[in-house]
């Protein structure tokens, strides 16, 4: 298998992935696209639990990124809360409504991909 080139993406992935979890953010997934696509380089998919948790979810995730120096390039559906995006270029943060998670099924759309080991999470990162 061919050697993955770096990306700034990983730590941006990895800082989203236990952003959300410490908002207790479910089912944490982090997703490597390099090789499958050159849309991005990493997913972050997260689900939250009601419309207003989707938004609180996002919004600590952009704000604690922000923090850290990463400014989004674009956002979509946060006002609605149903799945919030967050496009950092070379990592995509998806924040859904447990519905709209199930009914776009991202992980089986790109099952291409790589999932990323995530450390020892205190909500539900995997």
């Amino acid at each position: 298998m061919a050697e993955r080139r770096t990306s700034p993406g990983e730590p941006i992935a990895r800082l989203a992935a236990e952003l959300a979890s410490d908002l207790k953010a479910t089912d944490i997934v982090v997703l490597d696209l390099r090789g499958v696509t050159d849309m991005t380089d990493f997913f972050v998919i997260a689900t939250a639990t009601s419309d207003t948790h989707v938004r609180a979810v996002a919004n600590y995730v952009q704000a604690g990124l922000h923090e850290s120096g990463v400014s989004t390039n674009m956002t979509e559906g946060l006002s609605q809360g149903r799945w919030a995006l967050l496009d950092y270029t070379d990592c995509v943060v998806h924040v859904f409504h447990p519905t709209m998670r199930q009914f776009y099924q991202l992980e089986r759309l790109w099952g291409d991909a790589t999932p990323v080991k995530l450390g020892a999470a205190k909500g539900g990162a995997r």
